[in-house]
């Protein structure tokens, strides 16, 4: 007899090929395969009639095939026409085989599956799913709802619904795997893995199509309360992993960091110095630091994170910052030169844009020692790079990197049995929500003021056909010596469309204000062509600079007071608020003008009223959780969030209390049952391996 723990190729039909496919997926085991669950439901346990099927829905229509060509005006496509006693019904296919024409003979019955379109006084479908039958009333009638799969990698949802009923059929003889013990279900009030398993692959006969995500809601908490208790039990067991390893105390240089902050050319907010004093009482301690510094764009988080480097650094230590991008990297070098010139501190950059023959040098001088502060992008957790003895890291905008990169980071101090103390900075303030769920590894810091003397951003929000007045401005303020951006927004997710987007804007700004210096900055120039203009940017050579979304992060232009965000309605908050965050960072006003596309959808103006209403960050997050949820807050490519199957933070954020609250009752006293959970959840999931 088959059990839930064999093997997925024990089901029928699943060869090599396709065990590959479902491999790759996670789904190894029959059991796993439960877990992947339908995204929609579809009711076809209705058969209508043609005549009296409703239009825009999708239904259940049988007949007769009364005639079947290739029709060859306007698109190639096959075309079939179906009847019964009420009416005909044409069926269109644009993909098809010369084999498929041969199966829809005249008089063979057909019974077809989709979304019914009305084409003036005739009926139409596209690409129905269909099998053909003897006759209209020789086949039977669904009795419960039918479940739709997500696609995997070419696998059609029918093959895939087939294996889920295996897997059900088995399930029913022998229980599942169920972890979570009886008192602690009864406790959260949540169904058994195996009544929601079953109802969510088959939802009960008498349930109505409307009523579906309602009735399942119970069902797909159940599995996202144990996905979500997987994840913020392998991050607890990583903060305690931490509070159980080795690090380097680095208690010297306390004179020296006084003396370099009294060199400043500003003085450090309250917010900086009572964060500055938790990153040294860490650094002083024998266990790793793991902590998350939160602060507002402009708040002076890369100050913070230099005394933290110095620190380590006086105490004859290696320190690597990580940021996300090559532009950002080579503000970091600039800035930190600049910061640590009188000092005896060796700065090298290692980014994956440099010449084989410097990255090698720099390499060499990372592996002896010669290089005291290492600062790159990615490429600083790959293979090849090997510190002599890294003690601290600091990782610029958290976002953009996940727990997987901080691991592999990490890594690189462990040599010596000894883990580097860690640093997670991010100008994306965190809804507590979400940090509960994401960072439940990490201690956290926020620096909640700006520094002195800088005046919040005046935002104003205009229609696209002002453009001119707006245009008037940009050339008055720079004609005054003022700097500006004018920002075109991502709007495809090709990068020709984004560079050819701000191309098309840098053309005609320069036809229209031919006495101004332009400069453009987008995602296909090669870095030493972006780099130069960002220089000559800040050197106020350029006036103007028209560029993508390449300028969200971290660029500081003190004397750039003017910014004009376009199409401004297709963007997120957070986002907005990062580009905005490019300006104001100099003693004078500043605004930003976000242009926007008239007419205005009720979410953008929501979104664009928000925006002009405050400057204040945390509060922008979690508006901008509400109103797109957590996926798209903290970007969509290199998230920092976990990657969850089933669990959705905003929809499933009234859970995380139960599940902080059962994490520590689970660990306590079902260490076994604990680790089995993480396991279930993990599959390559390094977050989840690695505890």
């Amino acid at each position: 007899m088959l059990k839930l723990n064999g093997e997925i190729d024990a089901l029928k039909g699943v060869g090599p090929a396709l065990k590959i496919k479902l491999n790759n997926r996670g789904v190894n085991t029959i059991e796993d395969i439960l877990f992947l669950l339908p995204n929609r439901y579809e009711d076809r346990t209705i058969l209508y009639d043609i005549q009296n099927a409703p239009i825009n829905e999708h239904v259940l229509i049988t007949g007769k095939i009364i005639e079947s060509k290739i029709l060859f005006y306007g698109r190639r496509s096959l075309f079939v026409k179906i009847q019964d006693d009420s009416a005909t019904l044409n069926l269109r296919f644009f993909y098809f085989s010369r084999a498929q024409l041969q199966q829809f003979k005249k008089n063979t019955h057909i019974i077809c599956f989709g979304l019914l379109k009305s084409n003036g006084k005739k009926s139409e479908m596209f690409h129905p799913e269909y099998r053909f039958i003897e006759s209209s009333n020789a086949f039977k009638l669904d009795d419960k709802l039918t479940p739709i799969y997500p696609s995997i990698d070419g696998i059609q949802t029918g093959r895939l619904r087939n294996l889920v009923g295996q897997a059900i059929e088995i399930m029913r003889k022998s229980e599942p795997n169920e972890y979570l013990p009886e008192n602690i279900l009864k406790e959260i009030k949540m169904p058994s893995l195996r009544e929601a398993l079953i109802n969510l692959h088959q939802p009960p006969a008498n349930l109505k199509h409307a009523d579906i995500s309602h009735a399942i809601k119970h069902y797909k908490e159940r599995l996202s309360f144990e996905e979500l208790l997987a994840n913020y039990i392998s991050l607890r067991r990583l903060r305690l992993l931490a509070a159980n390893t080795a690090a380097d105390s680095l208690q010297l240089g306390k004179d020296k960091v006084n003396q370099f902050v009294r060199t400043l050319k500003f003085e450090l907010t309250a917010s900086q110095k009572q964060v500055c004093n938790e990153i040294v009482a860490d650094l002083n301690k024998s266990q790793p630091m793991m902590r998350m510094l939160q602060g507002d764009v402009g708040s002076g988080k890369t100050v913070v994170a230099a005394i933290a480097c110095l620190k380590t650094i006086m105490n004859k230590k290696q320190a690597a910052i990580m940021a996300p991008t090559e532009l950002l990297t080579e503000q970091h070098m600039e800035s930190f030169s600049a910061w640590f010139v009188k000092l005896d501190i060796k700065i090298v950059k290692l980014t994956g844009g440099q010449k084989k023959s410097t990255r090698d040098n720099n390499l060499r001088q990372i592996k002896q020692g010669e290089a005291n502060l290492v600062i790159g992008t990615h490429a600083l957790f790959q293979e090849g790079v090997i510190f002599k003895d890294l003690a601290l890291i600091v990782i610029d905008e958290q976002h953009r990197f996940g727990v997987n990169q901080r691991v592999a980071l990490r890594e690189k101090g462990s040599q010596f049995k000894k883990q580097p103390h860690q640093l997670i900075m991010t100008a994306t303030p965190i809804p507590r929500t979400l940090a509960m769920a994401a960072y439940a590894d990490l201690d956290s810091s926020i620096i909640d003021e700006l520094p002195v003397g800088r005046k919040a951003v005046e935002t104003l929000v205009i229609p696209n056909d002002k453009r001119p007045s707006v245009i008037e401005r940009v050339k008055n303020a720079c004609t005054k010596g003022q700097q500006a951006y004018w920002v075109c927004p991502l709007i495809d997710e090709s990068e020709s469309i984004k560079a050819d987007a701000a191309t098309d804007r840098y053309e005609y700004l320069k036809k229209i204000i031919k006495p101004l210096k332009i400069g453009l900055v987008h995602g296909r120039q090669k870095q030493a062509e972006k780099e130069k203009t960002m220089r000559l940017f800040k050197e106020a050579k350029i006036d103007l600079l028209v560029a993508t979304t390449v300028i969200e992060v971290g660029v500081n232009i003190p004397n750039a007071s003017l910014m004009i965000i376009e199409n401004a309605e297709r963007m997120g908050l957070t986002q907005l608020h990062q580009l905005r965050g490019r300006v104001g960072r100099g003693n004078q006003q500043s605004h930003c003008i976000l242009l926007y596309k008239k007419p205005l959808g009720s979410l953008a103006y929501d979104r664009l009223s928000i925006l002009r209403e405050t400057n204040d960050g945390f509060i922008i997050a979690q508006k901008d959780l509400e109103l797109r949820g957590p996926g798209e807050l903290l970007g969509t490519k290199q998230t920092g969030l976990p990657q969850y199957r089933i669990a959705d933070l905003l929809r499933d954020a009234h859970l995380l209390p139960k599940v902080q609250k059962i994490a520590e009752i689970m660990m306590q006293d079902f260490p076994n049952k604990t680790n089995k959970i993480i396991m279930r959840w993990a599959n390559d999931n390094q977050e989840y391996g690695k505890v």
